[in-house]
């Protein structure tokens, strides 16, 4: 998700990570594994299932999550408690469960057995550093926050899911008061996001303050209500729905506004660096490991970014001779970001783009892919409330989105790249694939880790070259420029919060290297500054992939299938990056065997 999801891990069992809503309640995250056939489950097998089990029904009801038949969830009446008692508790929780996982012989598991416990181990640790950190005292950033993703944009099932909704709303008081006590403890200590990133921020609440309950964007869902519901039943719910949002809704987002504005915005920190908070220097190396799920040092990462962008940059000027410019790469950026011709003229335009992009893919999916999903995915534009401030596009299982918003700063020559991260064959692709593995635990159906989910993202833009998805030059430097973005990132993020980097000398560097517009630089910038060590995840993630697909290119010789290749990394669902790499190693070794039951021929 450029920008997803969520080492870190997005999933609907538990609130959005703190300092972010990642792709919050948006992007519903269920990531399965499958591995060659399970041998016959030992006793330590056993116990490890007991352990994730009881962790998931545990998850369940402390998120107030519904299971649905086929392994996703849907927000029960009311949402988490946000108290540091509770969190305090979850963290106490998870140390327990660590322990019982510990006690479990390591060497008597299976091999996916193995991969499950590496998974849960994963998840459990980074619980218990977010408690060490109080990561909840930061409870939003300039990108994502706790409110983004509340109001749902879409129809509901049925009577019963409008009637959770809501609920929900009527929740909405508590638990705003909740993260705003949380958000002054971190005011107190020097622990929040710095004040730079967040002027106009407070548009994306103000938009829920309405005199007219129909105006707010909870409304929505009840604008679009399925005629299935009868009249009577239709009425009585929307009804309610005026109610909840006049007397709950809007008094929450009102007082979130006034604490936004006159406490926040005017006590949060002035420094940008992670390590200049309260022992920042371990909370920058924690969020490092729980992104990238690798063990990178800042300084290795930096050397690694600049080394990137010196070999992105050589590609770039080899495109731009091929477009025929005469003119120095600088110049060549110019004059991509300023003729006309790259603009779409209004927002279908772009939207259209994105979606020919992504049938051409469809075009060629059986050629790169054995497994392919039923579900299918929709193309969204951003909701208008966040739009100015939130990135280029995400992807969900649902559907991805596109920013209209501000069309001059979304080069059309950028969408094909963006479409195939965000959509197919990158994250809507993903998802549900993983969602249709049904041979999995259910813990690891909701289970999303950044370095290697934002890795395949990235990569699947690169696989756009060989796919032929990019018809012209300037749609293949929109590759190499995006692939830039994600190369300087390693750059920027290390210099603003372990070099000491200004934010004028991050916005100067992503400016000159890339050819995303001043609006998209200033806002990426700010997302680096405001959430520490996030953007580290794609170029590290797809740096991985792509290194162990030419090991095993060149170990396999003649036997590699690049669509056994893929099927065995995308059945994993999402793991640490490690685990991917020691996946790879016994697909060499098996002589590079694809998934069970699908036929390559």
């Amino acid at each position: 998700m450029s920008g997803v999801t969520h080492g870190r891990q997005v999933s609907p069992l538990s609130p959005p990570p703190t300092r972010s809503a990642r792709f919050g309640f948006l992007a519903i995250l269920a990531l399965v594994v499958a591995v060659p056939a399970r041998a016959q489950d030992t006793g330590a097998d056993a116990r490890l299932a007991a352990l994730t089990d009881s962790w998931y029904a545990y998850q369940l009801a402390e998120y107030h999550q519904i299971e649905q038949p086929d392994g996703s969830t849907e927000a029960g009446e009311r949402y988490w408690s946000a108290t540091p008692a509770a969190y305090t508790a979850r963290a106490e929780r998870a140390r327990a469960t660590l322990a019982q996982l510990d006690a479990i012989a390591a060497a008597q598991l299976s091999p996916a057995a193995k991969i499950d416990a590496a998974v849960f181990r994963t998840l459990l640790e980074e619980q218990i550093g977010d408690a060490r950190f109080r990561e909840w005292e930061m409870p939003f950033n300039s990108d994502s926050d706790f409110w983004s993703y509340l109001a749902e944009p879409r129809a509901l099932e049925d009577g019963e899911a409008y009637r959770r909704y809501i609920a929900r709303m009527r929740d909405l008081p508590r638990f705003f008061d909740e993260q705003i006590a949380n958000a002054r403890s971190g005011l107190k200590r020097g622990f929040s996001v710095p004040a730079v990133t967040l002027e106009g921020r407070d548009a994306s609440i103000a938009a829920h303050v309405v005199d007219d309950p129909e105006k707010s964007p909870f409304w929505a869902a009840f604008a679009q209500m399925p005629a299935r519901i009868p009249a009577a039943e239709a009425a009585q719910l929307k009804a309610e729905a005026r109610q909840a949002i006049a007397q709950s809704a809007v008094p929450a987002f009102r007082k979130l506004l006034s604490f936004y504005r006159d406490e926040y915005l005017t006590g949060a920190r002035k420094t940008l660096a992670a390590e200049a908070m309260p022992d920042g220097k371990a909370f920058y190396a924690q969020q490092i490991k729980q992104y990238t799920t690798l063990d990178l040092t800042a300084d290795e990462i930096h050397r690694t970014g600049l080394a990137e962008v010196a070999r992105i940059t050589a590609e770039m000027e080899k495109v731009k001779a091929d477009a025929g410019f005469k003119g120095t790469l600088g110049e060549f950026i110019t004059f991509l970001r300023t003729d006309p011709q790259f603009v779409a003229k209004t927002p279908d335009e772009l939207m259209g783009v994105s979606a020919y992009a992504a049938k051409r893919v469809d075009d060629v999916l059986e050629k790169y892919f054995g497994l392919l999903p039923r579900k299918r995915f929709g193309i969204r534009p951003v909701d208008p409330a966040i739009a100015p401030f939130y990135t280029a596009g995400r992807g969900g299982l649902d559907a991805c989105q596109m920013n209209t918003y501000d069309l001059s700063s979304r080069p059309l020559y950028n969408i094909p790249a963006l479409t195939l991260h965000e959509c197919a064959p990158g994250h809507s692709f993903q998802m549900a694939l993983a969602l249709e593995r049904e041979a999995a635990p259910k813990f690891r159906r909701q289970t999303y880790f950044s370095g290697f989910g934002e890795g395949w993202g990235l990569y699947t833009e690169f696989l756009g070259e060989e796919m032929g998805i990019y018809r012209t030059p300037y749609e293949r430097f929109g590759k190499l420029s995006y692939e830039m973005w994600r190369a300087a990132r390693l750059v920027i993020d290390t210099g603003i919060h372990s070099k000491g980097w200004s934010r004028e000398q991050a916005i100067a560097y992503l400016a000159d290297h890339t050819a995303l517009s001043a609006r998209e630089v200033e806002t990426e910038v700010d997302r680096y500054i405001s959430w520490p060590g996030q953007a580290l995840a794609y170029k590290l993630g797809e740096m991985t992939i792509r290194k162990q697909r030419a090991r095993a290119e060149q170990a396999l010789g003649p036997r590699f299938d690049i669509r056994k290749f893929h099927d065995v990394l995308l059945s994993l669902g999402s793991v640490p990056l490690p685990v991917f790499e020691e996946r790879i190693a016994a697909f060499i070794a098996d002589g590079g065997q694809g998934f069970p039951g699908v036929k390559y021929d």
